[in-house]
């Protein structure tokens, strides 16, 4: 499957890189590549994958020539499936973990021997040596054929220092027991500082080359499962597809087709419990479907005919056949993986400093283990003193815990808000998510419904509710009116039935009017019963000016010659908008509901959900104005939209967050898309953003910090070889164990 799309001249692609051992490598990489003419390349260790736009003369098969020259392996990525068999990743790990059981086993007993007295038994040191040599040479062997590919290339990078390192203790331990006085049976030597060691085993190392390679080849294993498990809630994303459906064809027979040849246009047959096979719309059929895989909500959506649905949802209903609208890489489930897979190879500022000092790290540490073999050398301490010192510096620098510290943060953080219908664009957006401190909210659809409802029925004196809801539903049932259907759906929801009109008629701009049950029914304007002489009596006059003054349609209902009832219809205001509204101000931002109805509308609206500060009768051009003004005034504006409308605003916005049931529009300008409906997902995306940031940040504190405070202490003498392998191994795993708890962060409510 080809990654690569092509925009006119310019082309992008997607490349799956191999070899790479540490942040290092990456850097490299990144750094042939973006010498090419025309080409812009980011290349990312946690997720072994290099982004590269190209133009010109370019082709996809120099770029792999690149990366190859460079010493690594490119190939564009295999497809999801192959991607996600739990076999490849089986595959992927074997050899790793093979070496590291025969490191392990052979390392201990080396290790126990050189650090208790009592296991020194006659000629000990050369059982040492033949334990030890399977470990420096098999198990190592990774780590010794990419340093001397990366020699041949004129480089050097983490696998340089592991590889010189135990090899440098492996060959000096067989030169003291060849050529030394270390193979003769209680034969010690004295020390004079106390970086020399005290063990009782003469001045061979093999302890410290078989428990660093141990050690390294554990931290390696556990970096790369745990990098699996980073990455797990996009491969599950990826996995959540149907892999077959049932067509249904134009002469009424069913064929089961792989969803691959699947087109717009076909219709398709979604039994219960079936997964619906891609996005489209429903022509028969009534049933529930589990929606949680899109917005995180376990509670199942009602749909019917002409209702939208989306692939990979379950039917947990009836039978639905259902048209297809978006099929391949249309879908929303592919635009979601899309999205995520694009933020996780994004790299924010501070990563881009780490990857630069880890360019240059290997080179610099190789540097110190010198100087600190000259210097002690030069202050007398004997050459074994050194020697430690040097190979400890080695050993102990660590450039990948830098590399990993942003993307598995990202890949975890950005995954689990996959799961939770919240979508990150990139790393930028995490550092605009910790300024904001205003959020503009825009009214119809993120507030509010979208859509018209019957809010209240305030009937006159003797008239009974149901029978208003009665004749008045039967009779709006028949309009297409939004504001009919508000009626209707209302009057459906409390009787369950309407009867049918004998006769009906549309009044354009007033009303309707007709026959229901014998009764001759207006509902409609005021201006409707003052046509048929009739007015309404003082108390429903009255709740008809309290409506309007709140901002809601009146609608009068008569029947018989006697005005019956008035009937409240508004643009409901969401039952959790409250709550999120709450929310949003815990979280230090200032709420601003921004809308184009009017005042009065407006007002009532931001009583009811707790805001303040109202920017009412807005024509949707100049809602990007306002968010402009608010941005003048010094503040960092974050912005919640969901319609056509709100595109250039959300745009505009420091951020901007979309909500996923608006129009296509407006999830492109957002920075976070927020997938269900319910205004709380802002508050929960803002949180879980910062929570990423947060993460990364204190990721990347401790790579730098460990090296910070390791490299001086190696270079001291103040650790030993074998405890500067486990430290540096547990730098990487610790820094990705971190980024793995974003795995526990839980929506609010």
């Amino acid at each position: 499957m080809s990654t690569g799309t092509t925009t006119g001249t310019d082309a992008e692609v997607e490349l799956a890189i191999g070899g790479m051992t540490c942040a290092s490598c990456a850097a490299r990489i990144e750094k042939k590549l973006n010498r090419m003419d025309g080409v812009t390349a980011t290349v990312n260790y946690a997720t072994e994958k290099a982004r590269v736009s190209y133009s010109g003369e370019v082709s996809v098969g120099d770029l792999i020539a690149t990366v190859e020259a460079t010493g690594y392996t490119a190939r564009e990525p295999s497809p999801p499936a192959a991607r996600n068999d739990p076999g490849v990743e089986a595959d992927e790990l074997r050899p790793l973990r093979e070496r590291l059981i025969t490191a392990v086993v052979l390392a201990v007993p080396v290790v126990a021997m050189a650090m208790i007295p009592a296991l020194q038994f006659e000629y000990w040191q050369w059982l040492s040596l033949a334990l030890a040599a399977p470990v420096v040479t098999y198990a190592a062997w990774p780590f010794h054929k990419a340093a001397f590919t990366n020699a041949r290339h004129g480089a050097a990078t983490m696998d340089t220092l592991i590889s010189v390192g135990t090899s440098a203790a492996f060959l000096w331990s067989l030169w003291a027991l060849f050529l030394g006085t270390a193979g003769t049976p209680g034969m010690t030597h004295p020390f004079e500082l106390t970086i020399e060691r005290t063990d009782g085993a003469g001045n061979i190392y093999l302890e410290a080359a078989a428990g660093v390679t141990a050690f390294i080849l554990a931290g390696r294993y556990f970096e790369a499962r745990a990098k699996r498990r980073a990455g797990a809630a996009l491969r599950a994303l990826l996995e959540l597809g149907a892999k077959d459906v049932t067509v249904l064809r134009d002469d009424g027979r069913e064929t089961t087709l792989p969803v691959a040849d699947l087109k717009a246009g076909d219709r398709f047959l979604v039994r219960p419990g079936e997964k619906i096979a891609t996005d489209g719309t429903v022509e028969e059929g009534s049933s529930a479907v589990d929606v949680s895989m899109l917005t995180g909500e376990s509670v199942p959506v009602e749909v019917g005919a002409g209702d939208p649905v989306t692939g990979a949802t379950v039917n947990v209903g009836g039978r639905l056949v259902v048209r297809a609208t978006r099929v391949g890489a249309d879908t929303q489930l592919a635009r979601m993986a899309k999205l995520v897979e694009d933020a996780q190879n994004g790299k924010a500022a501070a990563q881009r400093l780490a990857d630069r000092i880890s360019a240059v790290f290997v080179p610099v540490v190789i540097t110190l283990a010198l100087g600190t073999l000259g210097f002690w050398l030069g202050n007398g301490v004997g050459l074994t003193a050194a020697f430690t010192a040097a190979v400890a510096v080695l050993v102990i620098a660590c450039p990948c815990a830098l590399g990993l510290a942003t993307p598995t943060a990202l890949m975890v953080g950005t995954g689990r808000g996959a799961q939770l219908g919240i979508l990150i664009k990139g790393p930028e957006v995490l550092e605009s998510t910790r300024r904001v401190d205003t959020v503009v909210l825009d009214k119809t659809g993120t507030v509010t419904t979208g859509r018209m409802t019957l809010l209240a029925v305030r009937t006159a004196e003797g008239t009974e509710e149901a029978e208003v809801l009665r004749l008045a539903g039967a009779l709006e049932h028949s309009s297409e009116h939004p504001i009919a259907r508000a009626v209707a759906d209302g009057a459906l929801e409390k009787l369950g039935t309407l009867p049918t009109p004998e006769d009906f008629a549309n009044v354009p701009g007033l009303g309707v009017q007709g026959v229901v049950e014998g009764h001759a029914v207006l509902v409609g304007r005021k201006r409707l019963l003052a046509d048929w002489a009739m007015e309404l009596p003082e108390a429903l006059a009255r709740a008809a000016a309290v409506a309007e003054e709140a901002g809601r349609t009146a609608v009068t209902v008569a029947w018989d010659g006697e005005a019956r009832a008035v009937l409240e219809v508004a643009d409901a205001v969401k039952d959790t908008s409250a709550d999120a509204v709450g929310r949003l101000r815990a979280l230090g931002l200032t709420p601003i509901l921004l809308t184009g109805d009017n005042e009065a509308v407006a007002r009532s609206v931001a009583r009811e959900v707790g805001i303040g500060e109202v920017v009412a009768e807005v024509l949707p051009q100049d809602k990007v104005d306002v968010v402009k003004r608010l941005q003048a005034e010094g503040r960092s504006v974050a912005m919640v939209g969901d319609g056509v409308n709100d595109a250039a605003p959300l745009a505009q916005a420091d951020l901007g967050l979309a909500m996923g049931t608006g129009t296509d529009a407006a999830i492109e300008a957002g920075d976070l898309t927020l997938v269900r409906g319910d205004l709380r997902a802002a508050a929960d995306a803002i949180r879980l953003a910062r929570r990423t940031l947060g993460t990364i940040r204190s990721n990347l504190f401790w790579a730098f910090a460990y090296n910070v405070a390791a490299l001086p202490l190696a270079a001291a003498g103040l650790l030993t070889p074998m405890i500067a392998g486990a430290a540096m191994a547990f730098s990487s795993v610790f820094v990705v164990g971190n980024s793995l708890r974003l795995r526990t962060f839980r929506a609010a409510g």
